[in-house]
């Protein structure tokens, strides 16, 4: 397991890849409940705006550092089971629709754990083979924080129980759930959700279920609507941004929110509370350089606009910051090897 002391530099950690579902669920809680989110996100050139909007990606640190702050401000003993509790298989998006139509039960669960990146989950899962007829799904934290983890098991459990309850049925109980911490005030809760045999201070955190349960095939089944579900799913996984740094997302970000006005590096180093030195020399020590980035940006939103043929080439050209449509032209065709004209005909 990766240490805490180990944080700041393990690239695993600081890379900018996890959708922000789940801080977007806690920054809706905090709405309802007329609490401001804001101070969550000092320091990290992020906003309760930023990670609802499901562009953003945030890296594993600054997820869990995100949590500490929010359980700080939402002191409700059983937040993480109230989270899981509202999920349902539509808050995964094309991953739920490509479970929901799966073949079935093994199959949905099979597709859920290989594809789990897509919500953001910040444990890792696999299952395994626990004991004659029982299977177990284990959760694994990246980084040991024993302050965050309760709640990350609590709202990942939930949250597979909700969905798996959903997919198959709401008589689906487990057999036992392990969790490698002290039990906590609001056990009751626990049993009251899982209906289940409960164990902690356990060697590991996993929900065993009987292998038979995994057998169900469901009814409804129709191989040409699963097709096309897991193929659109394998689309949107193949769009995803790539592994960037936090600096390099951060910076993203900004260039996003307002790529028609061609931003320069000093604006963006304002935005992001820095000096414009200390951005160009932390994006050097990264191997990356804000004219790259940039163009990455204007290259993205310019693939975007093409697809809108009510739009002609100089207003997509305006659209991503260039005055001039023949500057336009010279710059898409540098990006691409292709004219706007030659993109949109492809």
């Amino acid at each position: 397991m990766v240490q805490a002391s180990n944080a700041i530099d393990d690239p695993r950690l600081t890379a900018a890849v996890l959708p922000t579902n789940m801080l977007c669920s806690l920054v809706q809680l905090a709405q309802e409940r007329g609490i401001d989110a804001s101070g969550w996100f000092a320091g990290f050139a992020l906003s309760p705006g930023d990670v609802c909007d499901p562009s953003a990606r945030v890296s594993y640190r600054q997820a869990v550092s995100i949590i500490r702050r929010a359980l700080r401000s939402l002191p409700d003993p059983d937040l993480g089971l109230q989270l899981g509790r509202r999920q349902d298989i539509g808050s995964f998006g094309l991953l739920g629709l490509a479970m929901k139509t799966a073949r079935s039960f093994v199959d949905a669960v099979t597709i859920g754990i290989t594809h789990q990146r897509a919500t953001g989950a910040l444990l890792e899962l696999h299952i395994e083979q626990h004991a004659p007829g029982e299977i177990a799904l284990h959760a694994r934290a990246p980084l040991h924080d024993p302050v965050v983890l309760p709640f990350l098991c609590e709202e990942m459990f939930a949250s597979v129980l909700a969905v798996a309850r959903e997919l198959v049925g709401p008589a689906l109980r487990p057999l036992r759930l392990e969790l490698a911490y002290a039990a906590p005030p609001h056990v009751d809760d626990y049993r009251a959700l899982f209906g289940c045999a409960l164990h902690f201070d356990a060697a590991h955190n996993r929900l065993v279920v009987d292998a038979q349960a995994l057998d169900q095939p469901f009814a409804n089944y129709n191989p040409v609507t699963s097709r096309q579900a897991l193929a659109a799913l394998l689309r949107e996984l193949q769009d995803a941004p790539a592994l960037h740094s936090e600096t390099v997302a951060a910076v993203e970000r900004q260039l996003r929110l307002r790529v028609s006005q061609n931003p320069r590096l000093p604006e963006v180093a304002i935005s992001l509370y820095r000096s414009e030195r200390t951005l160009r020399r932390q994006l050097a020590d990264e191997g990356a350089s804000f004219t790259v980035i940039h163009d990455r940006v204007r290259c993205a939103r310019a693939l975007e606009l093409l697809r809108d043929r009510r739009l002609t080439i100089a207003q997509i050209g305006s659209e991503v910051g260039f005055g001039d449509v023949r500057e336009f032209r010279r710059a898409f065709k540098r990006w691409t090897g292709r004219t706007p004209t030659q993109q949109r005909g492809a």
